[in-house]
């Protein structure tokens, strides 16, 4: 099988490409290396391997990228609200237009799965504080980031649901961990390199319950949706993630006060991030049988021990940051 992933040179893409060459596939990437290349440098001469310079809102492009693939990955976004309310318009361009666009182009290509990177951001806020939300629970996007998501999602899964592809929609939780394009505007890793850099953390909206996953084990999310039958992920959505991995902001500081020592944190009351949601994840254990791997405390060490080598030398470069 033949696997595009949009967005190969980003945080998740480039585990996924990785992932995919070494069970076998042939990969093509297409990314406008938005924030450089330096990701897929060791990839490059990979026999397995092809990268395709462009943007998805670029038809050309698609099409010159989409010739003789058999799945799409798609991965490529103006990722987070922060993002997304700066780059308004590219985002719309990107995350709806250029989808559809995309999707189009791969139906007229003859491709035959299509993975879409969606966000548990859909769920917004939860109306219980108390429960936990499910597929099929109501979806509240607050942020034009998820607005977006939930906009293609119900193009992907309820317009074209009889379309020949078999399309799938996979809501990542909140990523964190190493990848070789990493990033530290994520929770996890931001809060684990402010403590080791700075030696404190300011905590705002310590009480918002978000559920976190490794950037390889939702990697590897759309690995298995490759592999599953087609009546078992055709037209439907997942959660991607682990029950028991919801945490809020309190309790990530905490995991990282036991890895990082003697960090100071404060705590400052805030309502700015109306986002608040815990998120189940039978669905994809019981329906495809999907465990993940690592655990938040896991990413933690892992983002220290990264930044106690002083391989980073700067770990606060625009770089390493979306926005």
């Amino acid at each position: 099988m033949k696997v595009l992933v949009t967005g190969g040179a980003g945080y998740i893409g480039s585990v996924l490409v990785r992932q995919l060459l070494a069970k076998g596939y042939q990969v093509r990437a297409l990314d406008n290396l938005k924030f450089g290349g330096d990701a897929l440098y060791d990839v490059m001469l990979h026999p397995s391997f092809e990268f395709v310079l462009g943007d998805v809102r670029n038809i050309v492009d698609v099409t010159k990228a989409l010739k003789g693939v058999d799945a799409v990955a798609h991965l490529a976004a103006i990722v987070g609200d922060p993002a997304c309310k700066k780059f308004s318009d590219e985002a719309n361009e990107t995350n709806w237009t250029g989808s559809v666009a995309l999707f189009e182009a791969a139906e007229a290509a003859g491709v035959q799965r299509f993975v879409f990177a969606s966000t548990c951001s859909n769920y917004g806020k939860m109306p219980d504080p108390d429960s936990f939300v499910t597929e099929t629970s109501v979806l509240n996007p607050v942020s034009l980031y998820a607005e977006l998501k939930v906009k293609f999602e119900k193009y992907l899964l309820e317009e074209r649901r009889d379309s020949k592809i078999c399309s799938t929609a996979l809501r990542f939780s909140t990523v964190y961990g190493f990848s070789p394009r990493i990033r530290f505007d994520l929770t996890v890793n931001e809060f684990t390199r402010n403590a080791v850099i700075h030696g404190e953390q300011e905590i705002w909206g310590a009480q918002f319950w978000r559920p976190y996953c490794h950037v390889d084990d939702l990697a590897r999310a759309v690995v298995l949706v490759f592999e599953s039958e087609d009546s078992k992920v055709r037209a439907n959505v997942f959660n991607v993630g682990s029950t028991e991995e919801n945490y809020n902001k309190g309790m990530i500081i905490k995991e990282v006060c036991k890895v990082v020592p003697d960090v100071k944190v404060n705590f400052v009351e805030s309502s700015e991030d109306p986002r608040d949601y815990r998120v189940n994840f039978d669905k994809i254990k019981n329906e495809l049988g999907y465990t993940i791997t690592k655990k938040v405390p896991e990413g933690v060490e892992e983002i220290y021990t990264l930044l106690k080598t002083g391989i980073v030398t700067d770990s606060f470069s625009q770089k390493f940051r979306n926005i």
